[in-house]
């Protein structure tokens, strides 16, 4: 029988978008796709995640995989590259299971969109080829290399690729051979490839990826996108189970923070030293919606500033401002209201709300907070403050409250 292991790279640092494989990705856990996709491939024997960081090792868990270690920092760094964290997972399970897999898989979380049958397809085609070292995903590339270019340093221009055509670079795009571009989806590996040094080896096959599926997730235009491609193919790909509710039984409050939150953070000043921000329309009909349900909403701010009470005399809820310790403030609110910390919400974005998160039901981030912030919070929305997240958030909670009912 041919072992086959599936492992899932996941470190906890990423510059791009801080804890993305964390983060939410309607609804789901960015790593929950990865890992799904996993488990439901018939020839994968095993789902293991490699990370440096707990809370992902811990989510990893939960969401069905195993998590044997956590990878040494060593292996963990920006510049890090993929053979030495197989290398030293491959090592590991020798050293401390005597375990020896035939074949590994790995699977980016970076490439969320998998169809149920591409992992055992891809197994497949290196199984059906003795020769192959490895298999990897790929799609048509946007752009052709047989027009592209390298520039030197006097500025002049030098043809990417050698080839048998004359000035390739002029030539109908239809005339040159088709080239693909390697995605996240899938590699499969013998595992003696990566031990002897090299993460494809000397003989690799294709598997061809449908376009559709393809995206690579480095930046939040890259996120926005994903979100708009899963609305058109979330039935065709294998989606992870739903987290498990967060959200209290009862909520009585609602606590916002302003700046970042109602509004994007950036502070416009006219010639007469006066400030105007920008907010979402949608937060405010989602605020509605709360009172109407019998939920208090208000804002606590550190900024002392004229626009907050005005947002707030908008939005008809009560604003305390100049808080320097939000979590005193937050306490005595509770007290004052005789609203227990369970029943309590508090959506934040910057670290000056950390204080808070510990004392409240449910701790949320706009999609946009502190890494800081992220790393603590039970819930990351998708939208950033003052694009809707507000919005974003009135809308789940009034979704879980019918859930409850």
């Amino acid at each position: 029988m041919v072992e086959i292991l599936a492992l899932i790279p996941a470190r906890g640092g990423s510059k791009g978008l801080p804890r993305k494989n964390i983060k939410s990705l309607d609804g789901y856990p960015l790593i929950g796709y990865s890992i799904a996709a996993a488990l439901n491939a018939k020839l994968v024997n095993r789902t293991v995640v490699t990370t440096d960081d707990p809370e992902i090792g811990d989510l990893a868990k939960e969401l069905g995989a195993e998590v044997p270690f956590l990878r040494p920092a060593e292996f963990a760094l920006d510049d890090t590259r993929d053979l030495p964290v197989f290398q030293h997972a491959l090592k590991w399970f020798s050293e401390q299971e005597d375990y020896y897999p035939d074949i590994v898989v790995q699977l980016r979380p970076t490439s969320p969109f998998r169809p149920p049958e591409l992992i055992d397809e891809a197994i497949q085609i290196l199984l059906n080829n003795t020769g192959a070292t490895s298999v990897r995903g790929v799609v048509p590339s946007k752009q052709n290399p047989f027009k592209m270019w390298t520039i030197e340093p006097d500025g002049n221009m030098v043809p990417l690729l050698e080839t048998e055509f004359e000035e390739p670079f002029n030539m109908p795009r239809q005339e040159l051979p088709p080239t693909f571009w390697q995605t996240g989806h899938v590699d499969v590996i013998k595992a003696e490839t990566i031990i002897n040094g090299s993460m494809s080896g000397l003989e690799v096959y294709a598997y061809q990826i449908d376009p559709h599926f393809s995206v690579d997730l480095d930046n939040l235009l890259d996120w926005q996108r994903a979100e708009m491609r899963l609305k058109s193919i979330g039935s065709q790909i294998v989606l992870p189970p739903p987290q498990k509710n967060v959200f209290p039984d009862v909520v009585s409050l609602v606590v916002l923070d302003f700046d970042g939150v109602l509004t994007d953070d950036r502070v416009y000043v006219n010639q007469h030293g006066e400030e105007t921000v920008a907010a979402h329309r949608g937060d405010g009909m989602g605020i509605a919606q709360l009172k109407k349900a019998g939920i208090e909403v208000v804002i606590l701010s550190k900024e002392k500033n004229p626009v907050v009470k005005a947002r707030a005399d908008k939005l008809r809820i009560p604003a305390y401002q100049g808080i320097d310790e939000k979590g005193k403030e937050l306490q005595s609110l509770m007290a004052d209201k005789g609203v227990s910390a369970e029943q309590v919400v508090y959506l934040g974005n910057d670290i000056n709300d950390l204080p808070c998160f510990p004392l409240v039901g449910l701790a949320a981030a706009v999609a946009d907070a502190h890494p800081k912030v992220i790393e603590r919070a039970q819930l990351v929305l998708n939208k950033n403050g003052g694009h809707g997240a507000v919005r974003e958030l009135c809308d789940l909670l009034l979704e879980n409250i019918k859930e409850i009912e």
